[in-house]
Protein backbone atom coordinates (compact mmCIF):
# COMPACT_ATOMS: atom_id res chain seq x y z
CA UNK A 1 0.00 0.00 0.00
CA UNK A 2 1.50 3.33 -1.06
CA UNK A 3 0.79 6.16 1.35
CA UNK A 4 1.45 9.88 1.28
CA UNK A 5 1.43 11.68 4.64
CA UNK A 6 -0.24 8.60 6.12
CA UNK A 7 -2.98 8.46 3.44
CA UNK A 8 -3.32 6.28 0.36
CA UNK A 9 -1.70 8.03 -2.60
CA UNK A 10 -4.81 8.93 -4.59
CA UNK A 11 -8.19 7.20 -4.42
CA UNK A 12 -9.72 5.12 -7.18
CA UNK A 13 -12.24 7.85 -7.94
CA UNK A 14 -9.48 10.48 -8.05
CA UNK A 15 -7.41 8.43 -10.49
CA UNK A 16 -10.52 7.72 -12.56
CA UNK A 17 -11.37 11.41 -12.80
CA UNK A 18 -7.82 12.16 -13.90
CA UNK A 19 -8.14 9.61 -16.70
CA UNK A 20 -11.61 10.84 -17.66
CA UNK A 21 -13.41 7.64 -16.64
CA UNK A 22 -14.89 6.10 -13.54
CA UNK A 23 -12.97 2.89 -12.79
CA UNK A 24 -15.57 1.62 -10.31
CA UNK A 25 -18.90 -0.02 -10.85
CA UNK A 26 -21.74 1.91 -9.20
CA UNK A 27 -21.84 1.40 -5.45
CA UNK A 28 -18.65 -0.57 -4.94
CA UNK A 29 -15.02 -1.17 -5.72
CA UNK A 30 -13.69 -2.31 -9.05
CA UNK A 31 -13.43 -5.95 -7.99
CA UNK A 32 -15.97 -8.26 -9.54
CA UNK A 33 -16.51 -10.01 -6.22
CA UNK A 34 -17.87 -6.88 -4.50
CA UNK A 35 -21.33 -7.51 -3.10
CA UNK A 36 -24.05 -4.88 -3.06
CA UNK A 37 -23.97 -4.40 0.72
CA UNK A 38 -25.59 -1.62 2.71
CA UNK A 39 -22.54 0.64 2.44
CA UNK A 40 -22.49 0.20 -1.33
CA UNK A 41 -26.06 1.51 -1.43
CA UNK A 42 -25.12 4.53 0.69
CA UNK A 43 -22.09 5.24 -1.50
CA UNK A 44 -24.17 4.98 -4.65
CA UNK A 45 -26.68 7.45 -3.23
CA UNK A 46 -23.95 9.95 -2.32
CA UNK A 47 -22.38 9.60 -5.76
CA UNK A 48 -25.74 10.41 -7.33
CA UNK A 49 -26.09 13.54 -5.19
CA UNK A 50 -22.41 14.60 -5.37
CA UNK A 51 -20.68 12.85 -8.29
CA UNK A 52 -17.66 15.10 -7.79
CA UNK A 53 -16.86 13.65 -4.35
CA UNK A 54 -14.33 10.85 -3.84
CA UNK A 55 -16.30 8.35 -1.74
CA UNK A 56 -13.46 5.82 -1.46
CA UNK A 57 -12.88 6.54 2.27
CA UNK A 58 -16.55 5.86 2.97
CA UNK A 59 -16.26 2.44 1.37
CA UNK A 60 -13.57 1.46 3.88
CA UNK A 61 -14.59 3.30 7.04
CA UNK A 62 -18.31 2.76 6.47
CA UNK A 63 -17.79 -0.98 6.20
CA UNK A 64 -15.56 -1.09 9.28
CA UNK A 65 -18.19 0.80 11.28
CA UNK A 66 -21.03 -1.37 9.98
CA UNK A 67 -19.16 -4.60 10.71
CA UNK A 68 -18.29 -3.36 14.20
CA UNK A 69 -21.91 -2.49 14.96
CA UNK A 70 -23.21 -5.85 13.76
CA UNK A 71 -20.52 -7.79 15.62
CA UNK A 72 -21.08 -5.93 18.86
CA UNK A 73 -24.85 -6.45 18.79
CA UNK A 74 -24.41 -10.21 18.78
CA UNK A 75 -21.28 -10.30 20.94
CA UNK A 76 -23.02 -8.41 23.70
CA UNK A 77 -25.58 -11.20 24.21
CA UNK A 78 -23.39 -13.08 26.72
CA UNK A 79 -22.75 -9.82 28.55
CA UNK A 80 -26.44 -9.00 28.79
CA UNK A 81 -27.12 -12.45 30.24
CA UNK A 82 -24.44 -11.76 32.85
CA UNK A 83 -25.95 -8.36 33.59
CA UNK A 84 -22.94 -6.47 32.24
CA UNK A 85 -22.60 -3.64 29.78
CA UNK A 86 -19.81 -3.66 27.20
CA UNK A 87 -17.86 -0.86 29.00
CA UNK A 88 -18.14 -2.72 32.31
CA UNK A 89 -16.80 -5.91 30.74
CA UNK A 90 -13.95 -3.93 29.18
CA UNK A 91 -12.90 -2.84 32.67
CA UNK A 92 -13.06 -6.39 33.99
CA UNK A 93 -11.20 -7.65 30.95
CA UNK A 94 -8.44 -5.08 31.40
CA UNK A 95 -7.89 -6.22 34.97
CA UNK A 96 -7.89 -9.88 33.93
CA UNK A 97 -5.55 -9.62 30.95
CA UNK A 98 -2.99 -7.37 32.65
CA UNK A 99 -2.96 -9.68 35.66
CA UNK A 100 -2.40 -7.03 38.28
CA UNK A 101 -4.02 -4.11 40.05
CA UNK A 102 -4.69 -0.95 38.10
CA UNK A 103 -5.55 2.57 39.18
CA UNK A 104 -8.70 4.21 37.80
CA UNK A 105 -6.48 6.41 35.61
CA UNK A 106 -4.76 3.36 34.17
CA UNK A 107 -8.12 1.70 33.55
CA UNK A 108 -9.30 4.81 31.72
CA UNK A 109 -6.29 4.58 29.40
CA UNK A 110 -6.69 0.84 28.91
CA UNK A 111 -10.36 1.14 27.96
CA UNK A 112 -10.26 4.51 26.13
CA UNK A 113 -12.76 5.93 28.63
CA UNK A 114 -13.07 9.13 30.61
CA UNK A 115 -12.13 9.19 34.27
CA UNK A 116 -15.70 10.04 35.30
CA UNK A 117 -17.10 7.10 33.33
CA UNK A 118 -14.59 4.70 34.87
CA UNK A 119 -15.42 5.95 38.38
CA UNK A 120 -19.13 5.32 37.80
CA UNK A 121 -18.58 1.84 36.39
CA UNK A 122 -16.20 0.86 39.17
CA UNK A 123 -18.79 1.86 41.75
CA UNK A 124 -21.34 -0.45 40.12
CA UNK A 125 -18.87 -3.33 39.77
CA UNK A 126 -17.75 -2.91 43.37
CA UNK A 127 -21.35 -3.05 44.59
CA UNK A 128 -21.76 -6.32 42.68
CA UNK A 129 -18.66 -7.76 44.32
CA UNK A 130 -16.76 -8.11 41.02
CA UNK A 131 -13.92 -5.71 41.86
CA UNK A 132 -12.44 -4.32 45.03
CA UNK A 133 -10.45 -1.21 45.75
CA UNK A 134 -7.67 -0.49 48.21
CA UNK A 135 -6.08 2.81 49.06
CA UNK A 136 -2.47 3.59 48.30
CA UNK A 137 -0.31 3.50 51.42
CA UNK A 138 1.62 6.57 50.28
CA UNK A 139 -1.09 8.65 48.63
CA UNK A 140 -4.67 8.53 49.88
CA UNK A 141 -5.90 10.12 46.66
CA UNK A 142 -4.86 7.04 44.69
CA UNK A 143 -6.86 3.81 44.63
CA UNK A 144 -5.82 0.42 43.31
CA UNK A 145 -8.44 -1.83 41.73
CA UNK A 146 -8.35 -5.60 41.37
CA UNK A 147 -10.74 -8.38 40.45
CA UNK A 148 -12.37 -10.40 43.16
CA UNK A 149 -12.52 -14.18 42.76
CA UNK A 150 -16.12 -13.78 41.59
CA UNK A 151 -15.09 -11.19 39.02
CA UNK A 152 -12.26 -13.31 37.68
CA UNK A 153 -14.50 -16.37 37.38
CA UNK A 154 -17.11 -14.32 35.52
CA UNK A 155 -14.60 -13.03 32.97
CA UNK A 156 -13.18 -16.52 32.48
CA UNK A 157 -16.68 -17.91 31.92
CA UNK A 158 -17.64 -15.28 29.34
CA UNK A 159 -14.44 -15.18 27.26
CA UNK A 160 -14.74 -18.66 25.68
CA UNK A 161 -18.27 -17.85 24.53
CA UNK A 162 -17.10 -14.56 23.05
CA UNK A 163 -14.22 -16.19 21.20
CA UNK A 164 -16.41 -19.04 19.92
CA UNK A 165 -18.77 -16.48 18.45
CA UNK A 166 -15.92 -14.59 16.79
CA UNK A 167 -14.53 -17.83 15.34
CA UNK A 168 -17.93 -18.69 13.86
CA UNK A 169 -18.29 -15.22 12.34
CA UNK A 170 -14.87 -15.33 10.70
CA UNK A 171 -15.52 -18.73 9.12
CA UNK A 172 -17.00 -16.85 6.13
CA UNK A 173 -13.37 -16.00 5.27
CA UNK A 174 -10.70 -18.62 4.62
CA UNK A 175 -7.57 -18.51 6.84
CA UNK A 176 -5.40 -16.65 4.29
CA UNK A 177 -8.09 -13.97 3.91
CA UNK A 178 -8.37 -13.67 7.68
CA UNK A 179 -4.62 -13.18 7.91
CA UNK A 180 -4.62 -10.57 5.16
CA UNK A 181 -7.49 -8.69 6.77
CA UNK A 182 -5.76 -8.80 10.15
CA UNK A 183 -2.56 -7.35 8.66
CA UNK A 184 -4.42 -4.56 6.86
CA UNK A 185 -6.39 -3.62 9.97
CA UNK A 186 -3.19 -3.72 12.05
CA UNK A 187 -1.53 -1.33 9.60
CA UNK A 188 -4.52 1.00 9.63
CA UNK A 189 -4.82 0.94 13.42
CA UNK A 190 -1.12 1.53 13.95
CA UNK A 191 -1.11 4.52 11.64
CA UNK A 192 -4.29 5.96 13.13
CA UNK A 193 -3.00 5.60 16.68
CA UNK A 194 0.01 7.61 15.63
CA UNK A 195 -1.95 10.29 13.77
CA UNK A 196 -5.29 10.83 15.50
CA UNK A 197 -3.83 13.32 17.97
CA UNK A 198 -2.61 15.48 15.11
CA UNK A 199 -5.96 15.19 13.28
CA UNK A 200 -7.82 16.42 16.36
CA UNK A 201 -5.55 19.46 16.71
Amino acid sequence: MVLTNGRPAGGRATRARESGADARPAGGSATGAQRDDTVAVVVRQWRAVHPDLDTDPMEVIGRINRCAALLQQAEDAPLRRAGLSRPEFDLLGALRRTGHELTPSELARETFSSGAAVTKRLKQLTERGLVERRGDTRDRRVAHVRLTDVGRDLVDAIMPEQLAYETAVLEVLDPPSQGELSELLAELLGRLEGRMGALRA
